[in-house]
């Protein structure tokens, strides 16, 4: 057989598969969405010159004297002007972790009790409190810096005001004068943790995802392929109990590689668990049972694993880089957080990091635990008909 005989032969071979992905609709949709989600994705996922603009920052002034309030009305002003930021009212700490756990709040400033005695201090700075996020290290360090720059600018416009009013401390005290304010971070919890710790609990989350978006359709299509499928339909079982027995599978194995994900963060990376570790593993089975339904659809519509996979590379690449695993929502445009929060992986991502690294009880991410079960749920209840109508045809 001849070069020219073993080119023709190979052109209708690659010309038969053509036709084959031409016939199979599906796999043609997801041809062409494929690189439009990319770009769109990687074209706006990154953080731009708008990434903390409107961020609602909490604002608690605990000083009884006259130059606490001032510099309040002051903040509050910047932040009205420039709209980086929208100030929200809160009593205290505590009133603003809980804002920040319930994700009412990005961070916080804290005007201590002794602020107007320290600005009138001859030999200290006074100090204001920036509460931080530290399940979002990236957010944090960003609004820090915004922050430090703007509470910097207001300390020398007021200590021209002082000095013009005769208010000025003896010049040996010049630290005082340039910068009568300094910024002292809190977090929510001891410690620095690290990116690592920010990824972490996202990379459970998806790695739990994939396991049971990729394992569901591969196990179902595989045997369907293989015609042992076929022997199961007869065989004098209900068929709840193929796609219940499925699924109790491909939950294990999505939890088990969860789990050690967990431990490798733990041993290897230093990761703590500030929280609750049943309430991680709770939050690993809702995860499971949020994607579950989803699995089984695209199964039930996919004509074979190929077109399986090629639905599930879709799917997975966006939701992997919208939904908060590695960089924070709250650097995204905003129509493009609107998407993100409409993804189940989202909701996951952030409950466990609350727990993981905030420390958050049940109470904190009850919103984020809802969501899950209604998107199970709702899939569930729309994947099981349309399973059954598959197995039929």
């Amino acid at each position: 057989m001849g070069l020219v005989d073993i080119l023709r032969h190979s052109f209708w071979i690659s010309w038969k598969d053509l036709v084959d992905l031409w016939r199979n609709r599906m796999a043609v949709v997801m041809l062409i969405l494929m690189p439009l989600f990319m770009m769109v994705m990687v074209g706006y996922i990154f953080p731009d010159e708008s990434t903390i603009e409107g961020s609602p920052i909490g604002l608690a002034n605990n000083d009884d004297g006259p130059l606490g309030a001032a510099f309040a009305q002051q903040l509050t002003l910047v932040a009205e002007q420039t709209g980086m930021m929208e100030l929200k009212n809160r009593n205290g700490f505590d009133d603003m972790k809980d804002g920040i756990l319930e994700g009412e709040l990005y961070g916080g400033v804290i005007i201590p009790s002794d602020f107007s005695v320290q600005v009138l201090d001859n030999n200290s700075q006074a100090v204001i409190e920036l509460v931080t996020d530290q399940s979002n290290p990236q957010m944090s360090l960003t609004l820090e810096a915004v922050l430090a720059q703007v509470v910097e600018e207001l300390g020398r416009q007021n200590a021209t005001v002082m000095v013009s009013l005769g208010l000025n401390k003896p010049l040996g005290e010049a630290l005082t004068i340039v910068r009568p304010y300094v910024i002292e971070s809190r977090g929510l919890v001891a410690g620095n943790p690290s990116y690592f710790d920010f990824i972490a609990p996202g990379i459970m989350a998806m790695t739990v995802m994939m396991s049971v978006m990729t394992g569901l359709p591969h196990a179902i299509s595989y045997e369907k392929e293989f015609g042992t499928l076929d022997g199961m339909m007869v065989a004098p079982i209900n068929r709840m109990a193929i796609i219940l027995g499925k699924t109790l599978a491909q939950t294990a194995m999505g939890l088990i590689q969860g789990l050690l994900v967990l431990a490798l963060a733990i041993l290897i990376f230093g990761v703590t668990i500030q929280g609750n570790f049943l309430l991680v593993l709770l939050l690993l089975i809702l995860g499971v049972f949020s994607f579950v339904g989803l699995g089984i659809v695209i199964t039930s519509f996919a004509k074979d694993e190929q077109t399986a996979s090629m639905v599930l590379m879709t799917l997975m690449f966006p939701m992997m880089f919208l939904s908060g695993v590695f960089f924070p929502i709250q650097q995204m445009p905003e129509f493009m957080q609107y998407i993100a929060w409409s993804l189940p992986l989202t909701y996951a991502t952030s409950a466990l990091r609350k727990v993981m690294v905030l420390g958050a009880d049940i109470s904190s991410i009850g919103t984020e635990m809802i969501v899950l079960v209604v998107f199970g749920a709702v899939l569930l209840a729309i994947a099981v008909p349309l399973f059954k109508r598959a197995m039929k045809m």
